[in-house]
């Protein structure tokens, strides 16, 4: 196995553990990444997921070598995705928590998450420009709703190295930390998300998605379909009753 599941419920932790090829994916390992991503959506106790790849390395992309060993990733225009879970659209958020490399497949990875906690030695690239690997787990969609065409295309024309902190400058990450200290705080983070109301959260969380392609009329009729669902699920009178309470006043996030 080269994907290995960790739960602290709340939290469900995803492991790439190749390292003897630095994370990279074959078809196998896909297969596994979306069977886990499937168990993390259909887990009632697991609220937030953090993906990461062991030994300091999140994911180098496809494993070129297995192509020719008969383990190739699987390229099919319907079901998953080459690298495995990126066509998912899951009710609940995953957080990358990224070391080292996370290029070209990799980099898809990190793009299908909803966030991004990178460590400062990290590195984001479309390294596969130089092997005419094309970029096919979302990449080209993805990267430029996340930090514009330009710099998009910087990326995908170019496959130029782009640090954790012009990651960060560009939105790509989302917070930098020491090295080393990615998955404690990706963790963290998910504990947070995790306190909060859930159904307002997730339907917050798709109507962002859905927004992107929409003008602006649907998409604010989209908004207030899922705020009418939030609304009708009750989780808004125990807020407000737990507001009364003194909980969450001045902007406080303790003890919600």
């Amino acid at each position: 196995m080269t994907v290995r599941i960790e739960k602290d419920f709340p939290v469900f932790t995803v492991i790439i553990d190749n390292p003897d090829v630095k994370n990279a994916v074959d078809g196998p390992t896909a297969q596994q990444l979306s069977n886990a991503f499937r168990e993390f959506e259909n887990e009632d106790a697991a609220k937030v997921a953090v993906l990461l790849g062991s030994n300091g390395t999140f994911c180098s992309g496809a494993n070129l070598k297995a192509i020719t060993e008969g383990r190739g990733n699987k390229i099919e225009k319907d079901g998953d995705g080459p690298m495995g879970p990126t066509r998912m659209i899951l009710s609940k958020p995953v957080i990358a928590a990224i070391a080292g490399f996370a290029v070209a497949g990799g980099l898809e990875l990190a793009l299908w998450c909803d966030m991004r906690i990178v460590e400062e030695n990290a590195i984001f690239g479309v390294f596969c420009r130089r092997f005419g690997v094309p970029l096919i787990d979302g990449g080209t969609v993805r990267l430029p709703r996340l930090i514009g065409l330009s710099r998009a295309m910087d990326m995908i024309l170019t496959g130029r190295p782009i640090t954790a902190t012009e990651a960060y400058q560009w939105g790509l990450a989302n917070r930098v930390v020491k090295q080393g200290e990615s998955r404690k705080e990706a963790e963290s983070i998910a504990k947070q998300i995790a306190l909060f109301p859930e159904t307002c959260m997730r339907n917050d969380r798709l109507s962002a998605y859905e927004q992107v392609g929409l003008d602006i009329k649907d998409a604010m009729k989209n908004e207030f379909e899922y705020g009418l669902k939030t609304l009708e699920s009750g989780e808004y009178i125990e807020g407000s009753q737990n507001f009364t309470k003194g909980k969450g006043k001045h902007g406080n996030f303790e003890k919600i």
